[in-house]
């Protein structure tokens, strides 16, 4: 199975940097990742990692502005992209088909591919521009994943945050994940 990982300027690197270590140890995934230059500055700032130790997670590394690669083209089969954090700015590039770097083009490809493109955006409040722009993308059928707390596990810990959002990623790749089934409230 191949997976993009796309990382963006937006704040929530943390988000990506543990989606990146489960599919690490997953046998069966091959990861492609692709950095913005915000998504760069962001993981500067946000964390104590380096773009070179998230490189190392993946098992392929692009250059964003890299636009021969693989990736760019829909002959390279996917089995879908995730894009942790979003920014508006990427969200807006991919609803006009504005594909001047390697992550948009990636994500064109998987929209006029019909392939699965999951987006998690980082922001808050939502403009009607935003609201606008992601009902477009859902419209297309990209799955919009906002990284949302969840109230009901009873461990409250960011971490726990953090891996509830990475799993319902998974589970829209349809690749194992570390929660068991909801089977209703406590009783």
């Amino acid at each position: 199975m191949r997976v993009i990982v796309g990382i963006t300027g937006a704040s929530g690197i943390i988000l990506a940097v543990e989606l990146l270590q489960r599919l690490k140890k997953m046998e069966n995934v091959e990861t492609h990742l692709i950095i913005t230059d915000g998504g760069a500055l962001t993981i500067r700032d946000e964390t104590n990692l380096d773009v070179y130790t998230i490189n190392k997670m993946a098992d392929v590394v692009y250059n964003v502005h890299e636009m021969d690669a693989a990736i760019a083209s829909g002959t390279f089969v996917t089995d879908g992209m995730v894009i942790v954090p979003c920014t508006m700015k990427t969200v807006a590039g991919i609803v006009s088909g504005y594909s001047d770097n390697l992550l948009l083009r990636a994500a064109d490809v998987c929209v006029k591919e019909h392939r699965p493109l999951i987006i998690v955006p980082r922001e808050m409040p939502f403009s009607r521009i935003h609201l606008r722009n992601m009902k477009e993308l859902a419209d297309l059928g990209v799955i919009v994943m906002p990284p949302v707390m969840t109230f009901y596990n009873t461990d409250m810990t960011l971490q726990s945050h953090i891996n509830h959002v990475v799993n319902k990623i998974l589970m829209q790749l349809h690749l194992p994940t570390e929660i068991s089934e909801w089977s209703g409230g406590k009783k």
